[in-house]
């Protein structure tokens, strides 16, 4: 047994059964491995892809995701991967490897730069493995760091030396390869008494979900705590639904909070952050979602998390599905379980029949360029696919519009992929990760035409596992999001749009057909139906180009823009806008 093969023994003992990577001869000894014990290898066409295929796989399954890249060429590729599981919390393990030991500093082959250093700030824990007989010990260790507290990726250096080096049975390092997961954090006593009494001293509580409530097990602890105390659930588009929509206490997104908040004149006065987190994805400091003055208690495992960016009444360190547990066997004093709350969740039906888009009474083509209108275009879309699907969005304005029009489909599963980072392009990973942890489900891939031309090749790899996935490329010939931004930004003053624009040419079709995969063009409404159940009626991927015109702006941009004619103010795109210097000339 080799450095290689001892790894890959340690990834089976600890329950791995699929990786993610991209060959490279580094990784010769670890691969061989993998296929000796039963471990799947899933072959990307690009390292990026890779890890965030390890990514997608870890969010889908609740399981730890595996990926490898080769020696600082494959390495360098997978960082962006290692930097959107960094910051979206997600368990992976990186394997790479590097040059000989002896060869360290002596300008080798793919030996320019240590990727331990390099990865340290985009990881919980990187480490590079100079004896193979240890491989047991810190494979455990970064498997634990990867999975406990706030998840998030870790890398192991393995140089191709120790790959292939013999192991010496007796000098094997076992640490606690063999031993259980430690329990998770659970709340303090008083924590849960007195996130009780401000639950039942409320009139309007609501719950907001984050990522933290993805896994399995917290579901039926959720909606149990939701009817014993008679709150409603909603949850951030960086989650997963927890709940059916069948269920009388689901409120959908947490962006119904606001309106909810304009239907019933009144906001909420408690508010329930359950591994949510604050910031972009819950209204910013904007007090859209999460009212000011309200009441906020917030479970995170990571406490630096909690009152990170708002005034926290309680803040409680645990797992949630400890946490729930604890609060729905709680019987102090302060229950009262015929607290209903009638008024407040009579109000939530309301929000199963959203308001008329402003876009619904305008043509579904456009009046002078006569392409298809974004929202009418997506509307026929998902009122065609297949229910219980899962969604995964990526792209700027393409993205926006699949969220509002989603829901038509009735999906089990709606994933964003750009997440905290805004990273474009990262839906292919995730598409590939989810498609092998739940091989059982449609997926359907939404891209911008932009988005598309990071790792459209990964079509490839679908067609290669024969995966049975989806891709609408929303093409409208330029980066929606920054022209219409631009639009809004410059209007008439500054006359050019610079590097907004993309070539009209493009076919997405002919490169898709050229990979294997079935495709279609769509330009008229009349091909829609058609083109999806030819792609839904055949095995493996499929493809459809949706050609549509770029107007008219998503209300997502001009809110994320935040355009004003008040000339006292300076607009920052994307963020608060600032007040303008004034100077005194006198």
């Amino acid at each position: 047994m080799n450095g290689g093969d001892l790894l890959a023994k340690c990834l089976q003992h600890l329950g791995v059964q699929v990786a993610f990577g991209l060959h490279g001869g580094h990784l010769d000894a670890f691969l061989a491995g993998c296929e000796a014990v039963g471990i799947r290898l899933v072959d990307t066409r690009h390292e990026t892809a890779a890890v965030q295929a390890a990514e997608g796989y870890a969010r889908m399954s609740s399981k730890l995701g595996v990926c490898f890249v080769t020696a600082n060429s494959g390495f360098s590729n997978g960082i962006p991967g290692l930097a959107t599981a960094f910051a979206d919390r997600s368990p992976i393990v990186c394997i790479t490897s590097s040059v000989p030991l002896r060869d360290t500093e002596n300008n080798s082959l793919q030996g320019s730069i240590d990727q331990v250093t390099a990865s340290s700030a985009i990881t919980k824990f990187a480490h590079r493995l100079t004896h193979a007989e240890d491989c047991p010990r810190i494979l455990a260790y970064a498997v634990r760091v990867a999975l406990t507290g706030a998840p998030g990726p870790v890398l192991l250096d393995v140089p191709i030396d120790v790959m292939f080096s013999p192991v010496h049975p007796k000098l094997v390092s076992h640490g606690s390869i063999s031993c259980p997961l430690p329990y998770a954090a659970g709340p303090h006593p008083d924590a849960v008494k007195e996130s009780i009494k401000l639950v039942m001293s409320s009139q309007r509580p609501v719950i907001i979900t984050g990522s933290g409530a993805s896994q399995g097990q917290v579901k039926p602890e959720l909606m149990a705590f939701a009817e014993r105390y008679h709150i409603p659930i909603f949850n951030s588009s960086k989650h997963i639904y927890t709940c059916p929509k069948t269920f009388g206490l689901y409120g959908g997104a947490a962006q119904n909070i606001a309106l909810l908040s304009n239907l019933a004149k009144v906001s909420p006065d408690l508010v329930l952050l359950l591994g949510a987190r604050t910031g972009m994805f819950l209204g910013g400091r904007s007090g859209a979602i999460i009212p000011p003055g309200c009441k906020l208690v917030q479970v995170d495992v990571d406490g630096s998390e909690i009152g990170r960016t708002l005034p926290v009444d309680v803040g409680i360190v645990s797992d949630l599905t400890t946490f729930l547990t604890a609060a729905n066997q709680y019987n102090g004093s302060e229950v009262d379980e015929e607290n209903k709350k009638d008024e407040w969740i009579a109000l939530l039906p309301a929000l199963q029949v959203p308001p008329p888009s402003p876009f619904e009474s305008e043509s579904g083509v456009h009046p002078e360029s006569g392409l298809l209108h974004p929202y009418h275009a997506l509307k026929q879309l998902f009122s065609t696919v297949q229910k219980d699907c899962i969604v995964i969005l990526d792209g700027g304005e393409a993205s926006c519009w699949a969220l509002d029009l989603a829901p038509l489909c009735e999906p089990s599963t709606v994933i964003a992929a750009t997440g905290y980072l805004g990273f474009l392009g990262a839906g292919f990973g995730y598409v590939l990760g989810c498609a092998v942890a739940a091989p059982d489900k449609k997926i359907i891939h939404i891209q911008g035409d932009g988005s598309a031309g990071f790792h459209f090749m990964e079509l490839d790899t679908y067609r290669r596992f024969g995966l049975d996935v989806l891709t609408v490329v929303v093409n409208n010939s330029c980066w929606g999001m920054s022209r219409n931004g631009q639009d809004l930004l410059f209007g008439s003053r500054v006359p050019h749009r610079p590097v907004s624009s993309l070539q009209p040419s493009v076919d997405f079709k002919s490169v898709a057909q050229g990979l294997g995969v079935h495709a279609a063009r769509v330009s008229r409404a009349e091909e829609m139906d058609r083109a999806v159940m030819d792609c839904q009626q055949r095995q493996g991927p499929g493809c459809i180009d949706l050609i549509v015109d770029r107007k008219p702006t998503h209300p997502m941009v001009e809110t994320m823009v935040g355009p004003t004619s008040d000339p006292n103010v300076i607009v920052v795109s994307y963020y608060d806008n600032i007040p303008r210097p004034r100077y005194d000339v006198s």
